[in-house]
């Protein structure tokens, strides 16, 4: 019988009454029913069919051997563990490394995981984060949830708890790089608008109507529909409903626009 794998980590003060958010499932193991060599689960399947990414994932525990405990365990699984014992030696590194996702602890000393998880707001690091902590309680776990974290476990935690939350996270992630890129590219198409465009694309998507629009810039109606045309071509779109959402997307507030 292949031995279980131990658990990332076994801190006693998780066991107390009322300090526990996901009750402590068993560990897995092989069994005799379970075919040798098999993964464990769908989370770690799709794990593995990660080999070929090595998809970097960050660890930040002061404990140097849950440190040591996770990266085994995401390395087995196709993934480019990058440990670290502070948030700030994290820091140093965060946009070098720019990991697909990080694993942290809540309970650090100087920087906490909700410190880290507001500076990573601050900086702008669209890194998703999964929460690990012995000490976890509803307000802290709503805080950290509010603030866009993946998931908040508990520790002892299951394995397969983990690569699920870590799957879950890549993934957020990645739709969170394409949102990026949109709306990069947006802002990009906006900058080509020369500045009687950009007058009427802001009028137009807070949806003023041409003979408004031509009012309220002071110019006839059909040179408001020619640069209309122009605008629509530029930003690639083929209606007003497009083009209002093009304007959500990129950001910018009708409400701001004047008359």
């Amino acid at each position: 019988m292949t031995k279980p794998i131990p658990p990332p980590c076994t801190d006693a003060g998780s066991e107390r009454p009322g300090a526990t958010l996901h009750a402590p499932r068993p560990q897995l193991t092989s069994g005799p029913d379970r075919p040798r060599g098999r993964p464990d689960g769908p989370a770690v399947e799709r794990s593995a069919a990660s080999v070929s990414r090595k998809l970097p994932v960050a660890i930040v525990d002061d404990d140097p051997a849950v440190l040591r405990s996770l990266s085994r365990l995401l390395d087995l699984h196709g993934f480019d563990a990058k440990p670290f014992l502070s948030p700030q030696s994290l820091l140093g590194e965060i946009e070098s490394l720019a990991p697909a996702c990080l694993i942290a602890d809540l309970a650090m000393p100087g920087l906490t995981g909700l410190d880290l998880q507001r500076r990573f707001d601050e900086c702008g690091f669209g890194c998703p984060i999964v929460f690990v902590t012995a000490h976890g309680d509803i307000r802290t776990s709503v805080q950290a949830m509010r603030g866009g974290a993946v998931d908040f476990l508990t520790k002892p935690f299951d394995r397969r708890e983990l690569l699920d939350a870590v799957e879950r996270a890549i993934e957020r992630g990645e739709r969170l790089r394409e949102a990026v890129q949109r709306r990069n590219a947006l802002r990009e198409r906006l900058a080509t608008l020369t500045e009687r465009e950009r007058e009427v694309f802001d009028q137009v998507a807070a949806g003023y109507l041409n003979k408004q629009i031509a009012a309220n810039l002071g110019i006839s109606e059909k040179t408001v529909k020619v640069h209309r045309a122009r605008v629509m071509r530029k930003m690639s779109v083929r209606s007003l409903a497009q083009l209002a959402r093009v304007a959500e997307q990129i950001g910018i507030d009708p409400r701001g626009v004047a008359q």
